[in-house]
């Protein structure tokens, strides 16, 4: 396989994002195929970035949550169907019906988020008003108590996800082995799979000398600003990895509950980890759904795709395996700002020897939306109009003398030659529409015509 290609779709992302570093690891039939870092760990000593830099990994963290929760049942200790009250002095129901085990694995408790971990993390960072200093699980059940009034649907009905869910799945944990989370998860899927630079705690993190340093982007300035680890958060994105040791991982779900003979569960536990539970409110390629602790997509170029996604804001990470065609990727960064899905999904359809260009409808529409910014000019340079990105839309500015007006324009029909979105004036909706030829690209807004210069 040529990497040439994958790594200048990393370079452009990064670039484009002003990511600070990424890691990323390939694997095929238990092999490690690639492996590299780029950018940089540190910015302010130009620490370089390699496939052994530590990351904080966000909520790939569940999985492993999930995988304990699993094991435990296979061994008669946790039952699935029990209400989450049995092991938790909490009362969790939602419209009087219990919330089970298997109810917080793929997040249909009933619950919606109580945003606990978004306060958390958004009042550690100083982005917004939310301050929520939970220390630790305890915190958080605390906080929790009144979850049952905030109940939208009974258990079991509709997909909420929810890291507070995760938090109990882990005290769960706790009580029934009467060991902390975090400790057994080291020394019943961590030591066994050999993944020995993989922590929770800030001690044998900070032991560590190659380990990214977070970073926010200003979203005035652009400018990189460096932040701590938000240690409050445990048992639902608390892990800190590196992308050979979630490789590991993943070979380990790849050989079906084995890796280099230590075996943690059985085959049939994997299999019921990767069955979809639950329909997730989003689709990208057909039938998504969330397992235990795994989103399942059915139809990834054909083939089934079981992945997860983490963010703690300064730090992201994917993680994704075919099982059936034993390929798998891991992807980590120190920062935010491009989804590193993309980048791994990129990664799998060249190992599946796809065109990711043509056939990944997320490249497509990405390149042919950022083609349209820039300034837009009509009969001799009579109006102007400044075209943005705003994430998955494009912002459309009026330009004059005293004035900017602004519209959101939402991409309705995205062709390589023709772009159809529409907004919104007065309540009505307005087409804006863009012809993309060679060398030109027109739109048409109302009684404008325009030209990109």
């Amino acid at each position: 396989m040529d990497f040439t290609k994958l790594e200048d779709f990393i370079l452009e992302k990064m670039r484009q994002a002003r990511m600070p570093a990424l890691s990323i690891a390939l694997i095929c039939d238990g092999e490690l195929i690639y492996k590299r870092g780029f950018g940089f760990r540190v910015l302010e000593s130009y620490a370089p970035a390699d496939e052994n830099t530590i990351y904080g990994v966000g909520s790939i963290t569940k999985s492993f949550t999930a995988l304990a929760i699993v094991k435990l049942a296979e061994e008669g200790k946790v039952d699935f169907e029990k209400p989450v009250e049995d092991y938790l002095p909490l009362r969790l129901r939602a419209f009087n019906e219990p919330v089970r085990v298997k109810h917080l694995l793929y997040h249909a408790s009933g619950i919606p988020s109580l945003g606990y971990a978004e306060a958390f993390i958004d009042g550690m960072f100083n982005l917004g008003e939310g301050w929520l200093p939970t220390k630790d699980s305890e915190d958080v059940l605390m906080f929790a108590r009144d979850a049952e009034s905030w109940a939208f649907t009974k258990p079991n009905e509709r997909f909420f996800y929810s890291n507070s869910g995760y938090v109990m799945l882990g005290r769960i944990v706790s009580e029934v082995t009467r060991m902390k989370y975090e400790e057994y998860v080291k020394k019943h899927i961590l030591e066994p799979l050999k993944m020995t630079r993989s922590h929770f705690h800030r001690e044998e993190v900070e032991k560590d000398s190659n380990v990214a340093a977070g970073y926010l982007i200003d979203p005035q300035s652009r400018v990189h600003v460096r932040k701590p680890f938000p240690y409050g958060i445990s048992s639902d994105g608390g892990l800190l990895s590196n992308v050979l040791d979630l490789a590991r991982y993943l070979n380990f779900y790849i050989n079906r509950g084995e890796l280099e003979g230590a075996r943690i569960v059985s085959k049939e536990a994997i299999e019921s980890m990767e069955e979809g539970r639950v329909s997730v409110p989003w689709e990208s390629f057909g039938d998504e759904k969330y397992g235990f602790g795994w989103i399942i997509h059915p139809n990834f170029l054909n083939e089934r795709l079981i992945e997860h996604s983490g963010s703690v804001l300064i730090y992201t990470g994917f993680v994704g395996y075919i099982p059936d065609k034993r390929l798998g990727v891991a992807v980590l960064s120190n920062c935010a700002g491009y989804p590193l899905s993309n980048i791994g999904l990129y990664a799998l359809a060249l190992m599946l020897d796809r065109n990711p260009d043509e056939e990944l409808d997320f490249v497509k529409f990405d390149r042919i939306l950022q083609n349209l910014v820039g300034r837009y000019e009509g009969y001799k340079k009579s109006v102007a109009f400044d075209v943005k990105r705003n994430g998955d839309f494009l912002l459309m500015e009026m330009v004059s003398r005293n004035l900017r007006l602004s519209s959101i324009l939402v991409p309705e029909k995205v062709e390589k030659d023709h772009v159809r979105c529409f907004t919104l004036q007065n309540f009505r909706k307005m087409d804006v529409e863009f012809f993309i030829e060679p060398n030109r690209v027109t739109m048409i807004y109302e009684r404008y015509k325009l030209i990109k210069s």
